[in-house]
């Protein structure tokens, strides 16, 4: 099993876990990897620590995908048959996107991007990030330009929020609250009567904003908004459990982030979005040394290291010894929650912290590997 095996068949394939997991550089990876077989492969990040940028050797991410240059692959050693795009999610333009190509006229889509309360609306609406993630992610996938769109996710607590954005939106638009403002003899209309008129008439002449005005624009643009707003909440809802798309879900195997992985897997299986396995980063890998005696191992190292190197080295390797224990631990126990699921990749604890394209290339290695490639390169990091 190895990542193409996951990807077979997909055009969709959104990565999900805890943050400072590495699941923007495997997302990263994997997108060049699919690109280096000859695909065109887009990778979205809404990552605002810009780490995807950085890997790929780029100055800087917009909201639209960019092109990366092969050359900077080929100068590393590795041949790009096909195109590798790269973006970093703009919320906000993102949503405001969203609403020139629902509104119904120019007129209605001027009229809410310009709206003072829309703008203040659309800032936290966007803030959020979720809905608008798989909303780009929708209209990239529409528009048929690429093989194979990859995801880099908001970390997993947010998990259930993801996945039900589009609900979460639809529930919204067909809430009270909101008809009540649409409606023209509810409560809306009301709060705009006498009495409160005056209010809002002094709020304009001290302020200069016309408070009253605003409102009302919004509530009347928005209104002939709602059925598109429906419908695209909808469609991005029938992508996410489409069979082109797959979840992959990144952790490492320390307790939190395993026990956020399970918890991400079961609203998968819960919704019954597509579950394609799992990337277990930064593993530490046991090797059998026997009775760990270390005392022993530092005494036969002290002819050659001296006798405070030497006990520092084998304190070390203890240390090792035990985060190699723990880690088999948490992941067979992950193994066992998933139901004995075998689609599970680890990539072994790297020297350095990847942010080139050199880093990336370590992780694909892993990645394409198949299980016995896997197995013996594994066995080459701990000799």
């Amino acid at each position: 099993m190895n990542v193409v095996d996951m990807l077979e068949g997909k055009r969709v394939c959104i990565c999900g876990g805890s943050g400072g997991v590495g699941k923007t550089t495997t997302a990263a990876a994997i997108a060049m990897g699919m690109a280096a077989e000859g695909g065109k492969v887009a990778v979205v990040t809404i990552d605002p620590a810009r780490r995807l940028a950085t890997s790929l050797g780029l100055d800087e991410l917009g909201n639209d995908p960019r092109l990366v240059d092969p050359a900077v692959f080929t100068r590393r050693g590795m041949e790009m048959k096909g195109e590798l795009w790269a973006m970093m999610l703009d919320p906000k333009r993102t949503f405001d996107e969203l609403i020139a190509r629902l509104a119904p006229n120019e007129q209605a889509r001027d009229e809410v991007l310009a709206n003072r309360i829309y703008q203040e609306l659309s800032g936290a609406v966007a803030g959020s990030q979720e809905f608008t993630a798989i909303a780009k992610l929708y209209e990239l996938d529409r528009e048929g330009d690429y093989d194979l769109l990859v995801l880099d996710t908001p970390p997993s607590r947010n998990a259930l929020d993801f996945l039900d954005a589009p609900d979460r939106l639809t529930s919204f638009f067909e809430g009270r609250a909101l008809q009540v403002f649409l409606r023209p003899t509810g409560l809306g209309m009301r709060l705009f009567g006498r009495g409160t008129g005056v209010v809002f008439s002094i709020l304009k002449r001290v302020t200069g904003i016309d408070l009253l005005q605003d409102l009302s624009v919004f509530f009347r643009s928005l209104g002939g908004m709602i059925d598109e707003f429906k419908e695209r909440a909808t469609a991005v809802n029938a992508l996410l459990s489409d069979r082109g798309t797959t979840f992959l879900l990144v952790t490492s195997p320390e307790r939190e982030p395993i026990e956020e992985a399970t918890f991400f897997w079961r609203k998968l299986k819960a919704a019954r979005m597509p579950f394609g396995g799992v990337i277990v980063n930064r593993v530490h890998h046991a090797y059998d040394l026997g009775d760990l005696d270390v005392a022993r191992i530092a005494s036969e190292l002290e002819p050659e290291l001296g006798p405070k190197l030497a006990g520092r080295v084998a304190e070390n390797l203890s240390d090792y010894h035990v985060l190699a224990e723990r880690d088999r631990e948490n992941i067979a126990q992950l193994a066992h929650r998933l139901g004995g699921e075998e689609r599970m990749i680890l990539v072994p604890y790297l020297d350095s912290d990847v942010h080139d394209v050199d880093g990336l290339r370590a992780i694909h290695r892993y990645l394409w590997a198949t299980e016995d490639e896997r197995t013996a390169m594994l066995a080459d990091v701990v000799a």
